[in-house]
């Protein structure tokens, strides 16, 4: 990390600009604030050399800028620039601190006796990247359906090094993508829904999957925002069920997969989510499944949107 403090004690005698910056950046930080991040991002940029340690910098501003803004940017939440923090640190001494907590896990992971981990940049629908029969246990949360637009949870930091403009560009640089888990991946007139629900992936719940896609096109019409949820189920399991192919490949026999999933009821119609997965999972080729629920969902508070009971859990899957 010798370099990012070589980038931060440069950075203190960079002049700032902030013309280039887009209106969402101008609302999400003070003067004071990007002046200083504006420092150090032209500092890094300018120091760039295809090195290993230009990631180790990049991910150390990168860990700042929600913690140095002064709008509603924790790390599960949407862009809220209309809230306003209590507590924002400031920029340098927050770079700092994080280079401290970086090194010291650096260290940490240098000591440990344990196999290192091995990161692949790939799609879990293909698995391109891991060879046949290699696997023995996966452990993830996929997604869950109607849950969270993880692309808008990229746009601050798209945003401020220019790779976006606005929340329009995320369809293309991020939503297409991502596996197809809420309404924003796919907007109206986007697919063909006859055509995605007749694919032979989705054969195991066929006739399920039509009839709650069918029910979810007719309740929107009467609804305000008449969010497109029949498009998202419908996607959805079509790309659920190709993660089950590619995980189906890439597994020995016998393996173990374990889903941390939770079911959900868009408009609400309930979608048997757990059971589909399950039931995909053997159609894809493993040999049974079963569920432990961690717990209830949609108990807690009156929901404005409809009663019924959700839970989540672990998907468990043998073969």
């Amino acid at each position: 990390m010798n370099r990012a403090g070589k980038v931060l004690e440069r950075a203190k005698r960079h002049t700032p600009s902030l013309d280039s910056y887009a209106p969402l950046i101008r609302k999400c930080y003070s003067d004071a604030a990007l002046e200083q991040l504006d420092c150090l991002r032209a500092e890094f940029e300018a120091t760039r050399d295809g090195s290993d340690s230009d990631l180790l910098v990049w991910m150390t501003l990168v860990s700042i800028l929600r913690p140095t803004s002064q709008v509603g940017t924790a790390n599960w939440q949407y862009l809220l620039p209309r809230q306003r923090k209590s507590s924002v640190k400031e920029p340098y001494e927050a770079f700092e601190e994080m280079i401290n907590v970086i090194s010291t896990d650096m260290w940490v992971a240098s000591s440990s006796s344990g196999p290192r981990a091995k990161f692949e940049e790939d799609d879990a629908r293909l698995c391109s990247t891991v060879p046949n029969n290699k696997v023995t246990l996966v452990v993830t949360s996929p997604p869950y359906a109607n849950n969270y637009d993880y692309a808008d949870a990229t746009r601050l930091e798209l945003t401020f090094f220019g790779e976006i403009d606005g929340w329009g560009d995320l369809q293309s640089h991020i939503r297409q993508h991502l596996i197809r888990s809420c309404t924003q991946h796919v907007p109206d007139r986007s697919i063909d829904l006859p055509v995605v629900l007749a694919r032979p992936e989705l054969d195991p719940i066929k006739d399920e999957i039509q009839k709650i896609c069918e029910d979810l096109g007719n309740v929107r019409m009467d609804r305000g925002g008449k969010k497109t949820y029949h498009n998202m189920v419908a996607c959805y399991f079509l790309d659920l069920a190709q993660v089950w192919l590619a995980l189906r490949r890439v597994c020995r026999s016998p393996s173990n997969v374990c889903f941390v999933v939770g079911d959900s009821a868009p408009y609400g119609v309930y979608v048997p989510t757990i059971e589909w997965l399950g039931r995909l999972a053997v159609a894809a080729g493993f040999t049974s499944y079963s569920f432990t629920k961690t717990r209830d969902r949609n108990v807690k508070w009156k929901n404005r949107k409809h009663r019924v009971p959700l839970c989540e859990g672990q998907l468990w899957v043998e073969g």
